[in-house]
């Protein structure tokens, strides 16, 4: 079984994922990230390879980025240790200065049992296939293994955060005076730096979620969980709510009447006042299958054109890098903003939503009317073998309801990458419309791939 899924390596802390495996996992990636053009000038020039390594606030991350800087300064690697800033940071920290690779040690929205290994790879980039592919071959392949004034030193990065929030708010087109924002941290990484952003880019700030103790992250609170949030800024008439999950790398947001405002609705606004400012590329967005058929129509309306991928914001960058596109994300509140972020950055799609409004002197709940969400139904059908998706009879059923649903909703049915299962997710017109066609097309999948 692949040691590497969707994003980075993860497990239960101390199950699956060991200090071992942390150790042995930095001191592969040390192998092989170290024998670039890049790495090769530095040892030319006498300079060891760097890394930046951070970690959200999960008790677990405590002991595993321990291991993960020992297993790279026992490579020769010099470790400039950022402590607990969110996965966005420690991409731009990578690029910022310049370093050989970096790894952020988080399980993002997951409960604090378990954790996680992220490795960006130089300029702050995630890792195609085929190099963690790599990386795996080389856990049970010779490591370097330096010895006296050859291993690396570890030292604590003073001014990560400064560095960080400074990027943020150099990369706003217009102050946030007057808007009040309450801020859910998700007692995870972004406890610290959101609320200092926020407020230097002259937002008023009421913050929740930011009292980590180690065991609280995601735990009722953050972007998987929207209540408090839109309780508290209903409560307290505040303009809108920003909620961030563990690792601030995604953002969801709610308007002043409580409503959710997703990453599609997020995307729509930001695309269309990027196209108005000119510096959307190509007036192109790029999202994925699972994106609201309301985003492809009111961007169609905009002249906005839609590129769609597969499932993972992983794709989405590579779709992106590909067409060197300046905007993309996926309806989970993974948002990229290219010209500012190598990865879904929730503090900056945050901070950007928030100076439209201030810009254009409107509200969420107006901005985001630019976009008609359709009513969207997901089931997901276990029990079943996925490696049969393409049935005849599943095809036949799908073909049926697209023909009944004519250009007023839209029918995707996928299979699940990791268990037996399949998705059967359908959007209509109306909510009772999708609800009928989705249970008809999960019985259908049922009865067909029956284990």
């Amino acid at each position: 079984m692949a040691l590497f899924g969707t994003d980075g390596v993860r497990g239960l802390a101390n199950g699956s994922l060991t200090a071992d495996l942390a150790l042995t996992l930095a001191q592969a990636t040390a192998v092989v990230l170290g024998q670039g053009r890049t790495a090769e000038a530095r040892k030319a020039e006498g300079r060891r390879l760097t890394a930046v390594v951070a970690r959200d606030p999960r008790v677990s991350g405590e002991f595993l980025s321990a291991a993960v800087s020992a297993g790279l300064a026992s490579s020769g690697v010099d470790v400039f240790d950022a402590g607990v800033l969110p996965t966005p940071a420690a991409a731009f920290l990578v690029a910022d200065i310049d370093a050989d690779f970096g790894v952020m040690v988080s399980a993002s929205h997951n409960p604090a049992p378990d954790n996680g290994i992220k490795i960006f790879a130089r300029g702050g980039v995630k890792l195609p296939d085929e190099v963690e592919q790599r990386i795996e071959a080389a856990l049970t392949a010779p490591k370097f293994q330096p010895t006296g004034a050859g291993v690396g030193r570890i030292r604590r990065f003073a001014d990560a955060e400064d560095r960080y929030v400074l990027h943020l708010l150099k990369s706003l087109p217009h102050k946030l005076d007057g808007l009040h924002v309450v801020l859910d941290c998700a007692h995870g990484a972004a406890s610290g730096v959101s609320p200092e952003t926020f407020k230097d880019a002259g937002a008023r700030v009421t913050v929740i979620g930011a009292d980590p103790d180690g065991l609280n992250i995601n735990d009722g609170v953050g972007s998987t969980h929207l209540g408090v949030l839109a309780e508290t800024v209903v409560r307290l008439g505040a303009d809108l709510g920003i909620a961030h999950d563990g690792d601030a790398d995604r953002c969801l947001a709610v308007d002043a009447h409580g409503n959710t405002v997703d990453g599609d609705q997020i995307m729509a606004i930001l695309a269309v006042a990027m196209k108005d400012r000119g510096v959307l590329a190509s007036d192109t967005l790029v999202t994925t299958v699972m994106s609201n058929l309301g985003l492809h129509r009111a961007m169609a309306e905009n002249g906005v054109n839609v590129l769609s991928t597969a499932v993972g914001d992983r794709y989405v960058l590579e779709e992106m890098n590909r067409g060197k596109y300046s905007l993309g994300g996926e309806q989970s509140g993974h948002v990229i903003m290219s010209a500012f972020a190598t990865t879904g950055d929730g503090l900056l799609s945050g901070l950007h939503i928030m100076a439209e409004m201030a810009r254009q002197k409107r509200t969420l709940a107006e901005l985001a009317t630019v976009m008609t969400v359709y009513p969207q139904v997901l089931i997901n059908v276990d029990g079943v073998d996925r490696t049969r998706v393409a049935d005849a009879g599943v095809a036949d059923a799908v073909a049926a309801a697209v023909r009944e649903l004519g250009d007023e909703g839209r029918v995707l049915l996928r299979a699940s990458g990791t268990e037996a299962l399949v998705r059967v997710m359908v959007e209509a017109s109306e909510a009772e419309v999708a609800e009928r066609i989705a249970q008809r097309l999960a019985s259908v999948v049922r009865e067909r791939l029956a284990l």
